[in-house]
């Protein structure tokens, strides 16, 4: 049973990292909209694409966590002779750190879908004086929701080019990605706490 908990370990643990290089890479790829550098260099890159979420939460933090419960399962280095104890304490630090960083990429993915792409509009539409602007066009949008009211993906921003559908695709990556980290944490946890039962059980 021990054994198979190992191997648990390191199934979940390249699991964890391998989503952990999808998140950070969604990340970038929303800085750089259409694969264009210019618009980062300018400074007009939505708030939520710029906190990085992807990159040090469902990036860094899971990546760590999944070195951690990795060597775990290996039982490489300082690990190859831990008790029962010290593995359950490392287990809940990783478990830990990895569901943090997944929830704050989770909640902000979720919010950068909810406010919509950082956007160039014509804000005379929204009875404003000022002609054009960046902003978030659809934030405050009354009565139509554009995630569903397609009409509104290609009608509203101007400029990046289709900049809905480009913040749209990877942001909901990003929260796929997230919910599947905490998934993968949850197994963890609970993969860890039977493998602790079952060597107090060995050695009663």
């Amino acid at each position: 049973m021990m054994a198979c908990s190992r191997t648990c370990s390191r199934i979940l643990g390249l699991s964890l990292g391998t989503t952990a290089l999808f998140a950070a890479g969604a990340n970038v790829v929303l800085l750089f909209p259409n694969w264009d550098v210019t618009y980062l260099l300018r400074g007009l890159i939505g708030k939520h694409a710029m906190l990085g979420s992807g990159l040090w939460g469902g990036g860094l933090m899971v990546l760590i966590a999944a070195t951690f419960i990795s060597l775990m399962g290996w039982r490489y280095g300082c690990f190859s002779k831990s008790g029962p104890c010290r593995s359950m304490l490392t287990a809940l630090l990783s478990s830990g750190l990895a569901l943090l960083g997944a929830l704050i990429c989770f909640i902000t993915s979720g919010v950068a879908l909810k406010d919509g792409p950082f956007c160039m509009f014509n804000v005379s539409s929204f009875n404003q004086t000022q002609a054009w602007k960046y902003g978030y066009p659809f934030k405050d949008l009354q009565n139509r929701n554009y995630l569903y009211d397609h009409s509104l993906w290609n009608s509203v921003c101007l400029e990046p080019f289709k900049a809905v559908i480009w913040h749209v695709s990877f942001f909901s990556a990003l929260l796929c990605i997230s919910l599947l980290q905490i998934l993968l944490v949850v197994i963890h946890f609970f993969n860890t706490f039977l493998g602790l039962c079952c060597s107090f059980c060995e050695k009663s």
